[in-house]
C-alpha cells in the first residue's frame, strides 16, 4: 500500500504505473509524427495492434476513455496527444473524466475548482 493510495481518484505515475503504460505511452508519443498520425487515422484499430498495446488499452484508445487511459498506466501529458490528434481541449478532457460537459468542468475551475468533499484521503473529514 502507497502512502497515496488512500486517495479517491488519484492514479499517480509512479515507476510501478509507468511499467504499466509504456506501451500505451510510446503510442500516444508516436502521434507526434505526422505520418504515424496518417496510419492511425487511416485504421486505428491495426495501428493499435502493432504498437502492442493490451486488449483493455486499444479499447480506452478506441473509446477514447481518458480515464480509463490514466487507470491503465497513461500519462495525462502523453495521453493528451491523443485528445490533441482529435482537436479537442484539456477541458473536454478533464470534463470527460469528471463526468461533465466541458462548458461545465470551464464553469468549475473558473469558480475555483472542484470541491474539497469526497476528494480527501479516505477517513478524513
Amino acid at each position: 500500500m502507497k502512502d497515496y493510495s488512500d486517495i479517491p481518484g488519484t492514479y499517480v505515475f509512479d515507476g510501478e504505473h509507468s511499467r504499466k503504460g509504456y506501451r500505451l505511452n510510446m503510442f500516444c508519443m508516436s502521434l507526434n509524427d505526422a505520418a504515424n498520425r496518417e496510419l492511425f487515422a487511416q485504421d486505428e484499430s491495426a495501428y493499435l495492434e502493432e504498437r502492442g498495446l493490451t486488449t483493455e488499452q486499444s479499447r480506452a484508445v478506441l473509446d477514447r476513455d481518458y480515464l480509463e487511459l490514466l487507470k491503465l498506466g497513461g500519462n495525462i501529458y502523453y495521453t493528451f496527444k491523443l485528445a490533441m490528434f482529435d482537436r479537442k481541449s484539456m477541458q473536454y478532457v478533464g470534463g470527460q473524466m469528471s463526468g461533465m460537459t466541458e462548458e461545465a468542468f470551464k464553469a468549475m475551475m473558473m469558480n475555483g475548482g472542484r470541491p474539497i468533499d469526497g476528494n480527501r484521503r479516505t477517513g478524513e473529514s
